[in-house]
């Protein structure tokens, strides 16, 4: 029986569940069963083989490793990716496995076999489990050279030193000048290679730098230092060579080692490497670095006391915000640039609208657009008769789908359901923008292979944290170090630091996925979809129940203060937050929506069609007590003074029944653009169309409402466009 035959046959034991797992970590998602002999395939393909091991954390990473690197031993390398037949012929002896990862302390060796067990759970690697491992070639191909351990001296040197250097550290190991670089090389790789003579050598060592030796060691035998440079490519395979730095790399204890060929250059600028001899000698076998304990959290860590509450306050805010941005593109449908995204100046005008930062603005729009509620719009152009020339291109707008008019009337945790589902899985980090990547724009096609996988190691690296415990910025270091613990080769390949773990950290918050530095009861339902794969098939039921039990029910009345304002307690409804952002400005939110009215937001009002008695009528239906009278006074009195001014649909006319003001405004300096001309003592007709004459009337301080030629009141409504 084939790898694949024997592997097909143990996918079978497992839950359609199991196996959609495993086939969204290769890179597919989907509702369907996927047959074992399909994906048992797919698995032995390298690159999948590869994509499954990102998802390692640091210990099964390292295990993988130590088999590809015994196999390479063994085996010899990989010649063939696709073609150097069954994965079977290069197994290793799980004992060997085993002795190269603990050596002989039973603990380490418990944690080796889990770790074996975990990664055949994964199905890299491969039935049968009894007594061999067998992996993919796609993990032989890729690991081997990640095991942390040293190539020989004699390669080191032989690749990467001229004469000088060999015989600068003969001299420094005691040696007598030799006659030619072969002598000096064979007595340096005679101490080297003898653990008697390395370990009587580091004895003479600083304690410092025996202790330094050991940490890289302990980390995977390689080291950032300054402590060569190189001196030029040689030979016929183009070599880089080495010479030691003048002034030494500013580290003693490094200078120490490297004088004496205990580090030795590896081939990449600014990395040395120990030798394999030198590791086995200081750790007294061979040994790969197997860290299975994670990285612990610090002590004296903040309290979280009242996380979910200021999840609420946010969750709470980005719904609003999200909701007015939306609105924002409603209203004024921002276009796309060529090059693609969006124009700063209508991200800016977004966020001025949306009473928000731009980078709060552009993270909303991203998430609006890949969770389905905006679009992408194309006006046609039309072809002006004659015209036989290329017609220029459509003006390619952002627009809310249909979709966006039925999640408007839904209630508020089933609102921000799709949002959170979108960032969970999207292949982005929106808020994380490196200064070479120029300027910050939204709409953006999400491409970053890394970000869900550091994602979700980040809300891993929270649960670990002590029940009602959370992290501060001081605390950011440990999320870190401890993300990369869960995704190593996310975070290796990625070259993801504090900023980006933070940017990461700061949208969770902005979502109420985290709060006071810790996981909330929405981010423990993200982390788990993410466990679990149902993150990208059905995530719906999990956060919709989580969100639920965090935020209150939409409210339906409001809290009218005589100061002007009005306040929700909580999440208002989409019938009352349209009737106040009709009325009043929003001035705050968080746990409370705050909203405050003013004379001209209430001529807004009526220019929209409210009239005075029902806006009067309206507001005391959703009102928890009587209006104040300062706000009665304030419809009334500006109901007085609108539409004293009448603009005719009539290409157009001005009509007032006020003969003063119709001569006010033909004398008006402000509005001699429109080439006003009185025609009759209550009648004046403009130049200008009615919404140029509208716009400068008002801008000019007068209140006029628009007419149609029946004379009955017009509301000014844009026409609703989707996209």
């Amino acid at each position: 029986m084939s790898t694949r035959q024997r592997l097909a046959s143990w996918l079978k034991t497992k839950s359609p569940e199991d196996r959609r797992l495993i086939l969204a970590r290769v890179g597919f998602t989907t509702d369907d069963d996927v047959t074992p002999q399909d994906l048992a395939r797919l698995l032995l393909q390298p690159r999948a083989a590869l994509a499954l091991a990102r998802f390692c954390t640091r210990p099964q990473h390292q295990a993988l490793s130590a088999v590809a690197w015994l196999a390479a031993q063994r085996h010899g390398p990989l010649l063939d990716l696709w073609h150097d037949g069954d994965p079977v012929t290069r197994a290793v002896p799980r004992a060997d496995v085993l002795d190269l990862l603990a050596g002989d302390d039973p603990a380490l060796r418990d944690h080796a076999a889990a770790t074996l067990d975990a990664l055949a759970d994964m199905a890299l690697v491969l039935p049968p489990h009894a007594d061999h491992v067998i992996v993919s070639t796609g993990v032989h191909a890729h690991l081997a050279e990640t095991a942390g351990l040293g190539r020989p001296a004699a390669e080191l040197i032989g690749l990467h030193f001229n004469a000088p250097e060999v015989h600068a550290i003969a001299e420094a190991l005691g040696f007598p000048k030799a006659r030619t670089r072969e002598d000096a090389e064979r007595n340096v790789l005679d101490l080297l290679t003898d653990q008697e003579r390395v370990r009587a050598l580091l004895a003479q060592a600083p304690a410092s730098a025996r202790q330094w030796l050991l940490e890289i060691i302990g980390s995977g035998s390689r080291v950032l230092t300054h402590a060569y440079q190189a001196r030029g490519v040689f030979g016929y395979h183009q070599v880089l060579k080495y010479a030691f730095r003048p002034g030494g790399s500013g580290d003693p204890d490094t200078d120490w080692l490297a004088a004496r060929g205990l580090l030795l250059p590896a081939g990449l600028d600014d990395t040395a490497e120990v030798p394999i001899e030198v590791a086995v000698a200081v750790l007294g076998e061979l040994r790969v670095p197997f860290t299975p304990e994670p990285p612990r959290p610090p002590s004296g860590l903040p309290d979280a006391v009242g996380a979910d509450g200021s999840a609420q306050a946010a969750a709470t805010a980005a719904l609003s915000q999200i909701e007015r941005v939306l609105a924002a593109c409603a209203g004024q449908p921002p276009a796309l640039r060529k090059a693609g995204g969006l124009a700063v100046r209508d991200t800016r005008r977004i966020a001025k609208a949306a009473g928000v930062a731009e980078e709060v603005a552009r993270l909303w729009l991203d998430l609006a657009m890949q969770a389905g509620l905006l679009g992408l719009h194309a006006e046609p152009v039309q072809r002006p008769k004659g015209h036989r020339g290329k017609l220029p291109d459509p003006v390619v707008s952002l627009l809310p789908k249909p979709e966006y008019d039925d999640w408007l009337q839904r209630s508020p945790a089933e609102r921000l359901t799709p949002i959170i589902a979108t960032w969970a899985t999207i292949p982005a980090v929106y808020t994380f923008w490196p200064e070479e990547a120029g300027t910050p724009v939204a709409i953006i096609e999400p491409d970053d292979p890394y970000a869900v996988g550091i994602r979700s190691a980040v809300l891993d690296a929270l649960a670990a944290l002590p029940p009602g415990k959370g992290v501060s910025a001081d605390g950011l270091p440990y999320v870190t170090e401890r993300a990369a613990w869960h995704r190593p080769l996310h975070f290796a390949e990625s070259g993801a630091d504090d900023d980006l773990v933070s940017a990461v950290l700061r949208e969770a918050e902005l979502l109420g996925v985290v709060a006071g530095g810790a996981l909330t009861g929405v981010g423990r339902a993200v982390r788990d979809l993410l466990l679990s794969g149902a993150a990208w098939t059905s995530p719906e039921p999990a956060l919709t129940a989580a969100l639920t039990a965090m935020l209150p029910p939409a409210q339906a009345t409001a809290f009218f203060q005589a100061d002007l304002t009005a306040v929700v307690r909580g999440m208002p409804g989409p019938e009352l937050a349209e009737l106040l952002d009709d009325v009043a400005d929003r001035e705050s939110e968080g746990h409370a929506v705050v909203w405050r009215f003013s004379g001209s937001t209430v001529r807004r009002a009526f220019d929209r069609g409210h009239e005075a008695d029902a806006l009067l009528a309206r507001l005391a239906e959703v009102a928890e007590a009587p209006l104040p009278q300062p706000l009665k006074y304030l419809i009334k009195d500006t109901a007085r003074t609108h539409g004293r001014v009448r603009v005719v649909r009539s290409g157009c006319c001005l009509r007032s029944d006020d003969e003063a003001l119709v001569e006010e405004l033909a004398r008006s300096a402000a509005l001699r653009t429109l080439g006003l001309r009185k025609i009759a003592p209550t009648v004046l007709i403009s130049a200008r169309g009615e919404e140029e004459t509208l716009a400068r009337l008002r801008a000019a301080g007068y209140t006029p409402a628009l007419e149609s030629e029946t004379g009955a009141a017009i509301v000014e409504r844009a026409a609703r466009r989707r996209a």
